[in-house]
């Protein structure tokens, strides 16, 4: 089934418009903001005293604690955050008819679908990296290869292998489509990426970290229910696709007239 992507995008832009759409926007604006928190107050904390001093007027949203205690917040919201995103992949997944609440799946198995998408994640990471770093076009081709692999993990229950096959074959004779949508991405996130050093040199810092983190939940949230939208549209027309050709059927099991 070829992806429609303008379908994709008018269906995400209606699941990000629900109510559990508004509960995942605030979920997410939390998250980022405490990430945000925890990496300055990280930073701050394991500079040197004087040089921590000069640093703390421009460091942005910090806590009062230490560099240790501020990385341990940056791994446990890490972890958080991938259990996050099983849960949203779930929700938007869902029929759109049911996209105002929240799947009985919802938590289901939690656990192993973080462990896995938080391992992967690191892998696809990775990966699209290299591919950038190397031509830009290999990083592009694999970014839109696993751009499911979120949703074999949540929705499909599956393993990290799996999720990745998966992935990979839903992507197949749609990625110049979805190569679309992680341009788009990247360059919104480079647009909202320059505010905050404009706010910075106007001397609101905070601003800046809170400025960037809401565009950064105002974009992706809806972008990841475009995304969602595409995987249900590969992954319906995939399964009729494998449905649609039997099993062949042994003639020597069948009774002769």
């Amino acid at each position: 089934m070829a992806l429609q992507l303008s379908h994709a995008v008018s269906d995400g832009i209606r699941r990000t418009l629900t109510r559990t759409g508004g509960i995942l926007f605030l979920g997410f604006l939390v998250i980022q903001l405490g990430i945000q928190t925890a990496v300055n107050s990280a930073v701050l904390g394991y500079l040197p005293p004087e040089a921590a001093a000069q640093f703390s007027s421009n460091a942005g949203l910090t806590l009062p604690i230490s560099g240790r205690v501020g990385l341990v917040l940056f791994g446990v919201l890490t972890v958080l955050s991938s259990a996050y995103f099983v849960i949203l992949s779930r929700t938007f997944a869902q029929p759109l008819s049911e996209a105002s609440t929240f799947p009985a799946t919802s938590t289901q198995r939690l656990g192993r679908a973080t462990a896995t998408a938080f391992v992967g994640g690191v892998i696809v990471s990775v990966t699209v990296l290299i591919g950038f770093v190397l031509l830009f076009f290999p990083g592009l081709f694999f970014a839109a290869s696993f751009l499911f692999f979120i949703f074999a993990v949540a929705v499909e229950d599956r393993g990290l292998i799996s999720s990745l096959k998966r992935s990979w074959g839903l992507a197949r004779g749609s990625r110049l489509k979805l190569s679309v949508l992680v341009v788009v991405s990247g360059l919104f996130g480079g647009g909202i990426g320059a505010v905050s050093p404009l706010l910075d040199l106007a001397g609101v810092p905070v601003v800046a970290d809170i400025a960037t983190i809401v565009l950064t939940t105002v974009f992706f949230l809806p972008y990841y229910a475009i995304i969602a939208s595409a995987y249900l549209q590969l992954r319906d027309g995939h399964d009729t696709l494998d449905g649609s050709t039997p099993n062949p059927v042994d003639a020597s099991q069948t009774q002769k007239l």
